[in-house]
């Protein structure tokens, strides 16, 4: 029961991502933005596409497991930093890379201290998700 409620709410949380990515996406454009990385762009939405497969097929081909507590815990800590770097963000953050010309990057919330923190906060996500669960497997085959 936890992996299903886990695992809906990490889809319902990734549509919510991507439903402010493209309203933010529309005020970027009317902002004059150019986007960068259009190519790998589709590659990336498939390989988060299959992670997610991927834990529900482990889950299911096991029988289900137990939850790590712990790994959960540090879960909810990733997804706080998560939510504090892409409010930093503001209309900025977006899936896609956008650059407004002449406009400075972001220097404030955990931007202050790393260059990148949502791509190393994706890292950790990817890393422990299946941990949660102790979906190895899922764990070995996809690349942080």
């Amino acid at each position: 029961m936890y992996f299903i409620i886990f695992i809906s709410l990490l889809i319902l949380q990734r549509l919510s991502e991507l439903y402010i990515s493209r309203q933010n996406e529309k005020w970027l454009l009317a902002n004059g933005a150019v986007q960068y990385g259009q190519s790998h762009y589709p590659f990336m939405v498939g390989m988060h596409t299959a992670f997610i497969i991927s834990l529900l097929f482990e889950y299911n081909w096991r029988s289900g497991t137990n939850i790590s507590w712990g790994f959960l815990i540090a879960f909810l800590l990733v997804l706080a930093f998560k939510f504090w770097a892409l409010s930093s963000l503001g209309k900025y953050w977006n899936t896609k890379i956008y650059r407004i010309p002449n406009v400075y990057p972001v220097k404030k919330g955990p931007y202050k201290i790393f260059k990148h923190p949502n791509y190393m906060e994706v890292v950790c996500e990817i890393a422990l998700i299946p941990l949660v669960f102790g979906l190895f497997y899922s764990h070995n085959i996809h690349p942080a």
